[in-house]
């Protein structure tokens, strides 16, 4: 074996070593939440922890066969966190409308802009 195929090994095994470490963390994420919205952050991390070994696989083979694969699942990964992003702003909306004190309206959706007794 040649000194760049050992370096490649090595690090081929660090990076499967750091990436079943992480994995053991987001399961524990998965598994213990507390909340839902930790669980969804986690299942999207997975998808990027398994692009990045399909990566790895790719660099270590030198084989392009995986990329289509690992761009379907970033896809599907971003389109994941945009929709559960969107689903906890319409469910926080409520939290957004009360101002610091308590007022409604304080983002201005309620069509006052802070002019009061003025004409519009």
């Amino acid at each position: 074996m040649s000194v760049p195929e050992a370096v490649d090994r090595v690090l081929l095994t660090a990076a499967v070593v750091v990436i079943i470490i992480a994995g053991a963390g987001l399961l524990t994420r998965i598994w213990r939440g507390p909340s839902m919205l930790d669980r969804a952050i986690s299942l999207d991390v997975c998808a990027a922890l398994i692009i990045a070994g399909l990566g790895a696989k790719s660099a270590f083979a030198r084989d392009p066969f995986y990329f289509p694969i690992m761009l379907v699942l970033a896809f599907l990964g971003f389109t994941g966190s945009v929709g559960i992003a969107r689903f906890i702003a319409v469910r926080d909306r409520p939290a957004l409308r009360r101002g610091a004190d308590g007022t409604e309206g304080s983002d201005g959706r309620d069509g006052n802009d802070g002019r009061e007794g003025e004409a519009r």
